[in-house]
């Protein structure tokens, strides 16, 4: 007998998803329409992603590049941000598929990145992307680095700083997660000081499908959701 492929219902968990993103922000003075949705679909069928895009998704995210390629040549007209851990030897591939990268997490990349817009002659909005887990095997600034690392940043022609992101730790201890968010927003708090030509702290990106309520709460202004969007009916 033919297996019945289970199917997504993306917009009920849009639904759900919009509900929890409002009643968060409003705990913060905030609305929902001042946080924005980052679908993540790491996982996620093309016709999935596509229903998300009819009902009103706009910007996707993928974590590798490969996944990246399959996928995005398929969704015309959305925004793609990578926000998985950059190559050095994909930036070139990444830069002809994504409108941002929110893993900028070295000088080094993105010295590299610089030199490969400034061959293509086009500006790149990036997010710094910030360990504040303090776990070893994520990437990222170290809080206490990433100022002076900003100094170096601000020098590079080619990139539009916009803001930062973060990953909590993974962990069940909720108050260790909020305790992540509150780093990170202290650091977006400084960093919003510093001026540039090029450099404007905008997004604040931290929250998932797990604690997206608490990263809120700590003044998160943009979200990056899986599996709470593509989650298969069981």
């Amino acid at each position: 007998m033919p297996v019945t492929p289970v199917m997504t219902n993306v917009k009920e968990n849009l639904e759900v998803l919009r509900a929890r993103i409002d009643q968060a922000a409003q705990k913060s003075g905030r609305t929902g329409q001042d946080v924005t949705l980052v679908a993540v679909t790491k996982g996620a069928a093309i016709p999935a992603i596509l229903e998300a895009q009819k009902e009103g998704v706009q910007i996707f995210a993928e974590n590798r590049v490969q996944d990246a390629q399959e996928k995005i040549p398929a969704i015309p007209g959305a925004e793609w941000h990578m926000i998985g851990h950059l190559q050095t030897n994909k930036i070139k591939t990444a830069l002809g598929l994504f409108q941002c990268v929110q893993s900028v997490d070295s000088v080094r990349l993105a010295t590299e990145l610089n030199a490969e817009l400034v061959l293509e002659n086009r500006l790149l909005p990036v997010l710094l992307e910030v360990n504040i887990s303090g776990e070893k095997q994520k990437f990222g600034f170290e809080p206490e680095q990433i100022y002076s690392a900003v100094d170096e940043i601000k020098k590079l022609t080619q990139l539009e700083v916009r803001g930062v992101m973060g990953l909590a730790p993974n962990t069940d201890d909720g108050q260790a997660r909020r305790a992540s968010f509150k780093k990170l927003r202290g650091v977006f708090t400084v960093l919003k000081s510093m001026k540039g030509d090029r450099f404007q702290m905008k997004y604040l990106s931290m929250g998932m499908s797990d604690d997206l309520e608490a990263a809120i709460e700590e003044g998160s202004n943009m979200v990056r959701v899986g599996r709470a969007l593509f989650a298969r009916k069981k």
